[in-house]
């Protein structure tokens, strides 16, 4: 009778095992279930920056507010008679970054008094 239940649960964990272990296990459909997720969130971005440039790529075939606007920012054309004001960010600049381009060969020369 021993025998027989070991050789029953025998057959149940190689009935189950392909189940839990093997190639179309739980655990592998949870991996894909994840990466099935990761690549939606993508793909919802590609599709939100597509329909951006599509948006763009038509604006720019029917009308002319984005083609002025293009010629203004990055060529800085501005119409005839039109007065262009440039802002410049107040930000200050780290002195010590800066560093003087001072060759090590170079000695300094003292200036000299004619009379």
């Amino acid at each position: 009778m021993r025998i027989l239940a070991i050789f029953f649960a025998i057959i149940i964990v190689a009935l189950q095992w392909p189940l839990w272990v093997g190639k179309g296990s739980w655990l592998r459909v949870w991996q894909l279930d994840s990466q099935l997720s990761q690549h939606r969130e993508s793909n919802a971005k590609l599709k939100e920056r597509n329909d951006a440039l599509e948006a763009e790529v038509q604006d720019l075939k029917n009308g002319t507010d984005a083609i002025e606007e293009r010629a203004r920012n990055e060529l800085g054309m501005i119409r005839q008679g039109e007065v262009f004001f440039q802002v410049l960010d107040q930000s200050p600049v780290n002195i010590s970054a800066i560093k003087p381009n001072v060759s090590n060969t170079a000695t300094p020369s003292s200036p000299s008094k004619s009379d």
